[in-house]
C-alpha cells in the first residue's frame, strides 16, 4: 500500500458527538461542561494540533457546534446509527489520506495520539490503527482492551464501510475485523492511565479530574 509521509496534514480528525446520550439522560453529551468548557471543546483543543483539519459529527444543536469554526456534519443515516456512521462521515468528507476518529466524551486523550497511530499503521502496513488501553477487569487485573472509537483509518475504506452499513451492520469490531488492523498499546510508564476514560453519566463527568 502507498505510505504517505508522517505528517499531520495527511489526517482529518473527526470528533464523534452524534450519540443519543442515553445514560446521561438524553442530553447532547458533547455540549456538557467539563472544567468550565463543553466536552467537545476539550476534544477539539487536543485534536487540532495533531491533524490537518477537524470535523465534528453531531446530530443535534448543529449551530452550537459550528461556533468553533469547523465543519459540522450529521449522520448520513437516520435515527442515530452509532459511531460507524461518524466514521463514514469522516471518510466521505476527508480530503486527506487518513481519518482519525475520537469520541467527544474522553477529554484526556493523548497529545501524541495521531503520531503513534500513524507510525504503527505504517510499520504494520495496516489499513486501520486502533488504540489499546489499560483497564481493570472484574478480577481487579490490569488488562489492555481495544478502544475502537479511537481509530486511524485509510480513506480507501469508504466503500467497504458503506457496504457494511447498508447491510444493516453496526458493530465496529465486526467491520474492522474485515481489514488489516493493528492494535497500538498506550500503556507506557509515561502514559496517563485515564487518557481514554469515557464519560457516560453526569456522576462520571463530575468525578473525572482535568487533564494535565
Amino acid at each position: 500500500m502507498n505510505r504517505p509521509a508522517l505528517d499531520r496534514h495527511n489526517i482529518t480528525g473527526v470528533i464523534l458527538a452524534g450519540g443519543r446520550g442515553t445514560r446521561m439522560g438524553g442530553v447532547d453529551k458533547g455540549l456538557q461542561e467539563f472544567s468550565g468548557q463543553p466536552l467537545v471543546w476539550h476534544a477539539l483543543q487536543r485534536l487540532q494540533p495533531q491533524v490537518g483539519s477537524v470535523i465534528i459529527n453531531a446530530n443535534r444543536h448543529l449551530t452550537n457546534y459550528q461556533q468553533w469554526g469547523v465543519e459540522v456534519h450529521p449522520d448520513p443515516l437516520e435515527d442515530f446509527q452509532g459511531p460507524l456512521a461518524g466514521f463514514l462521515i469522516g471518510l466521505q468528507a476527508a480530503r486527506t489520506s487518513h481519518v482519525l476518529t475520537v469520541p467527544c466524551d474522553s477529554p484526556r486523550f493523548p497529545l501524541d495520539l495521531a503520531l503513534r497511530l500513524l507510525t504503527a499503521m505504517h510499520q504494520a502496513s495496516a489499513d486501520i490503527a486502533m488504540v489499546s488501553a489499560p483497564e481493570v477487569d472484574r478480577d481487579g487485573r490490569r488488562v489492555l482492551r481495544p478502544q475502537p472509537v479511537f481509530c486511524l483509518l485509510s480513506v480507501q475504506l469508504q466503500h467497504s464501510l458503506q457496504t457494511f452499513l447498508a447491510a444493516g451492520e453496526r458493530k465496529i469490531d465486526r467491520w474492522t475485523a474485515q481489514h488489516r488492523t493493528v492494535l497500538v498499546p498506550f500503556d507506557a510508564p509515561q502514559d496517563d492511565p485515564a487518557a481514554f476514560a469515557n464519560i457516560n453519566t453526569l456522576a462520571e463527568l463530575n468525578a473525572l479530574p482535568a487533564a494535565s
